[in-house]
């Protein structure tokens, strides 16, 4: 378990600031929204928020994120002051919808920029949001501010009244797409589609395989032969007018869930009332706003999407084949448009590079409910890059207070369970890639540790981390000592050689020795990886693991050599406490030369080692002192002086 094994912790210095800027300076009128028409597709929009320095860097990029996380440094010492992010809402999207994006306006579609988008850097990706059905641009609404910090956002508005084909729709994007690759062809280009969209993102990216695309899609229409929307189509087609009032007019007469009785009014006696209410309960629940939709989908509209939906869908799916980009799918578990959750395992299996997000409760238009945060979705599944690679280093963006809170929350019943106790003072390949599918947790099941700054152990990534000046936290006995045997709770198992010496000397890190005790507090280790491999399924099971994750170490001796990937069975103890003690810091500074000897290097080595075992000592034997280190005691003293007064415990 992480929680109680021996660790390192290196210290670097601060990095100095400087101010963010826009790609270009291409600013257009800002009486409305709309920025060019698609014949100007080349010269789309910057609006006038946007602020310029002289030049964006990679280097002022890590400098911008450096001032900006430590204007919030403190911000994160107290998580419960931490107030939540503000975003636009539903509400929002209907008003806009209604004051800017619905009209007699049947011109072509067109690219925008929001207003509140101007605040990314020269070098931020450029993203281009294609809307689903509903056309108006506006689907990411909620997600305008934080996704504008990070990329040079653009969105396509359909207007109502337009009847450009779905392949002059794709046409379209693919003209922007070459026109921008050809100006900054090593700057990544994301295509971010819903339902609809996310027909014309695969099918650019099928078109443009010499194009550095990075493909989202969010319940992509691809699964429509099989979706309920299909059987509407020749309903709406032999439907009289008169059986089709304005659903405007039927506001006054709802109750209970306001959008289903609409509906099933307004298609009384055509479909099975079941398939109504499971159908309108994915379209909207804000009935005030009903007559929006009414005015963003009138009849001939809504033949015309269904129609285009269907030729979409055909079209993707005939070209998937030639879709060799990165992707991630966002799948919704109650979306009762799509079949979205089986489509997206079909389409993983299809894709090469392709990882799925679940949002278990959201339904068909996910991007618009309170829930989804695009933005940590992104960074968490590792998708944020600003060149053809992904850098873990430097394109790393730290949480925001609210994503640490967020996550702080998520753990608060294992601080409560265990009060930890801290004195003072990289993660497994495994978190973000597999050699093959198969039996392995989830890459999803990792997007915390992303989020909060891991990366994949490797020498480069330890050597971009230190020249960035940051702080590097190391576990240098890996699997074997995390999936540790029974009775080796507290046993280091480093390798022989001092891998992490020579390189900290290098850039004079400071290397903090701590350890952690516990573990054999809150659980109990009953089945080890002895006992699991006299066992002929579980022996089979332990190999299938461990050849889908990437192997570390397989040239080292001795028992650090063992990578094998095994599931330890842990008996739940009545929660104890978690004891935390960082050590003195050893300085490496003007050591450089010295520490260049093996002799001297594994010498510095073992004094490193030493104290991470005396750090776990002294733990294991204070705690004995402790009168707090039982669940019942913290109870009661929680009880007697407040659920969030610090339990005290042994003397210092």
């Amino acid at each position: 378990m992480a929680a109680s094994r021996a660790s390192l912790f290196l210290a670097g210095s601060s990095v100095t600031s400087a101010s963010g800027t826009s790609r270009r300076n291409r600013c257009v009128s800002l009486s409305r929204r709309m920025a060019v028409s698609t014949e100007q597709v080349t010269s789309v929009v910057a609006m006038a928020t946007t602020s310029l320095i002289e030049n964006g860097t990679l280097s002022e990029r890590k400098k911008g994120r450096k001032e900006e996380s430590e204007l919030i440094l403190n911000v994160y010492s107290n998580p419960d002051e931490i107030t939540q992010e503000t975003r636009k809402t539903l509400k929002d999207y209907f008003q806009e919808c209604r004051d800017l994006m619905i009209g007699s306006d049947g011109g072509p579609p067109r690219w925008f920029s929001p207003l509140e988008c101007g605040s990314h850097t020269r070098d931020s990706p450029l993203f281009l949001f294609l809307p689903g059905i509903d056309g108006t641009g506006l689907g990411l609404i909620t997600h305008h501010h934080k996704l504008g910090k990070i990329f040079d956002m653009w969105c396509l508005h359909i207007p109502v009244k337009d009847r450009t084909s779905f392949t002059d729709l794709v046409k379209l994007v693919e003209k922007t797409v070459r026109s921008e690759y050809q100006s900054s062809p090593d700057r990544p280009i994301y295509l971010v589609g819903e339902s609809l969209g996310a027909c014309i993102a695969l099918d650019v990216a099928a078109r443009n395989p010499d194009v550095d695309l990075v493909l989202i899609l969010a319940n992509p229409a691809t699964s429509f032969s099989r979706s309920r929307l299909q059987s509407l189509i020749p309903l709406l087609e032999l439907m009289p007018d008169q059986l089709v009032p304005n659903l405007s007019h039927v506001l006054n007469l709802l109750s209970g869930d306001p959008l289903r009785m609409a509906w099933e009014n307004v298609v009384k006696g055509i479909l099975p009332l079941q398939t109504i209410g499971k159908l309108s309960q994915d379209l909207v629940s804000m009935s005030s706003y009903l007559s929006v939709l009414a005015d963003m989908l009138p009849r001939e509209t809504l033949l015309w999407k269904l129609r285009m939906l269907k030729s979409a869908s055909a079209s993707a799916n005939s070209h998937l084949h030639a879709v060799k980009v990165q992707s991630l799918l966002l799948s919704s578990g109650k979306d009762q448009l799509f079949p979205s959750q089986v489509e997206a395992q079909r389409l993983r299996h299809m894709l090469p590079k392709c990882e799925i997000r679940e949002f278990k409760e959201s339904g068909h238009f996910l991007l618009l409910e309170d829930s989804v945060d695009l933005v940590t979705n992104i960074k968490g599944a590792s998708f944020y890059r600003h060149g053809k690679y992904l850098d873990y280093v430097s394109d790393y963006m730290p949480p925001t207070p609210y994503e640490f809170k967020k996550i702080f929350e998520s753990n608060r019943w294992v601080i409560a369970a265990t009060s930890p106790v801290m004195l003072s003072t990289l993660a497994h390949p495994m978190m973000f890639n597999r050699l093959r599918e198969g039996k392995m947790l989830d890459l999803a099941t990792f997007d915390t540790y992303r989020i909060m700054g891991a990366v994949p152990v490797s020498g480069p990534n330890f050597y971009k981390l230190m020249s960035s000046k940051s702080h590097v936290l190391l576990y240098p006995g890996g699997v074997r000592e995390a999936l540790h045997r029974k009775g080796e709770e507290y046993k280091l198992f480093w390798p022989e050689q001092p891998e992490f010496v020579r390189m900290a000397s290098k850039f004079g890190a400071k290397i903090v020795p701590f350890g952690v005790v516990g573990e054999d507090d809150v659980g109990e280790l009953v089945l080890d990886y002895n006992d699991q491999m006299q066992i002929p399924y579980l022996r089979t099971f332990i190999k299938e693991l461990t050849e889908e994750v990437e192997q570390l170490r397989t040239d080292a001796d001795g028992e650090v050599s063992n990578q094998d990937v095994h599931l330890p069975g842990v008996l739940p103890k009545l929660p104890g406490r978690f004891y935390y003690y960082f050590g003195k810091p050893i300085e490496t500074e003007g050591r450089k030369q010295e520490l260049r000897s093996r002799e001297k290097s594994h010498e510095f080595y073992l004094q490193v080692k030493s104290e991470v075992e005396r750090c776990m000592a002294y733990l294991k034997e204070k705690r004995e002192k402790d009168p707090y280190r039982n669940l019942l005691p913290r109870l009661l003293y929680q009880a007697t002086n407040g659920s969030t007064a610090e339990v005290p415990t042994f003397e210092l």
